[in-house]
C-alpha cells in the first residue's frame, strides 16, 4: 500500500514541480544553447528499479564523452571536464531537474538510492546488486545526502579515485542504503526532502545524524 500511495504522490507533486519548474529551464536551456558545448540535455543509462536499465534526463553540465575521459564515472572537485555554467548547475544541483520527467514516466522516485551507470553498479557485490534496487531510484535519497560532497571525499583521498570509491563511498552507501529500505516510510521520505533542501542552503551543517540517529556511521 506504501508504494501505490508513494508512486500516486510522485505522479502528483512531480506535475506540479514541472510546472513551476520552467520559468527556471527556459533561462538554463538558453544559458545551455549560448556557452560550453551548445547541449542542453544529457541522457544516459542508469541502473534502475530491480536493476532494468533506463535512460536519465539531465541538464548537460561536463564534456561530450567525458565517461570516456578522466576519471570516467568518477568526478573530482574542480573536474576540468566540467563546464562553466555546468559548475554552477552542479553545486546548486540544478542539474538534476530535468528528473522530474524520470519521476513522471516511473523510472524513478521523489526519494530512493540514486541510479548509478552500470560501470558503477558493477563495483557492488553480487548481494548489494540484488537488493540496492528494490525500491525505484530517486531524484535524492539518504545516500544523496550522506555523500552530498563524494567529489571532495575522493579528491581529499590518498587513494586513486576508483579505488576510494570501490572501498571508501560504495560499502558505506550500500549500507546507507539497505537503511533505507528497512525504514522507508512517509516520514523518513519527508524528513530526507527537507534535509536535501536544508543541505542547499546550509551544506555543512550535519542535520542528519540527528534526524535520524541510528543511520550507519562512516568508519573514520
Amino acid at each position: 500500500m506504501y508504494q501505490l500511495i508513494k508512486r500516486f504522490f510522485d505522479i502528483v507533486f512531480a506535475t506540479i514541480a514541472f510546472i513551476i519548474l520552467l520559468p527556471i529551464f527556459i533561462p538554463v536551456v538558453i544559458l545551455l544553447l549560448l556557452t560550453g558545448e551548445h547541449e542542453v540535455f544529457y541522457r544516459q543509462d542508469r541502473v534502475g528499479y530491480r536493476n532494468k536499465i533506463f535512460r536519465i534526463w539531465k541538464f548537460a553540465t561536463m564534456l561530450k564523452n567525458s565517461p570516456q575521459m578522466g576519471n570516467g564515472d568518477m568526478t573530482v572537485r574542480n573536474d576540468p571536464r566540467i563546464t562553466s555554467i555546468g559548475k554552477f548547475l552542479r553545486q546548486s544541483k540544478f542539474n538534476e531537474l530535468p528528473q522530474v520527467i524520470n519521476i513522471l514516466t516511473g523510472d524513478m522516485s521523489f526519494v530512493g538510492p540514486r541510479p548509478l551507470m552500470k560501470v558503477g553498479f558493477d563495483r557492488y557485490s553480487e548481494e548489494m546488486q540484488a537488493k540496492v534496487y528494490n525500491v525505484r531510484p530517486g531524484l535524492t535519497g539518504i545516500g544523496s545526502i550522506v555523500f552530498r560532497d563524494e567529489e571532495l571525499i575522493i579528491t581529499q583521498s590518498s587513494l586513486p579515485p576508483q579505488e576510494c570509491y570501490r572501498t571508501v563511498i560504495l560499502p558505506y552507501k550500500g549500507a546507507v542504503e539497505m537503511w533505507y529500505q528497512q525504514h522507508q516510510g512517509f516520514y523518513t521520505d519527508l524528513m530526507i526532502m527537507l534535509l536535501t533542501g536544508w543541505y542547499v542552503v546550509f551544506p555543512k551543517v550535519d542535520l542528519v545524524y540527528k534526524i535520524f540517529p541510528d543511520l550507519p556511521k562512516r568508519a573514520s
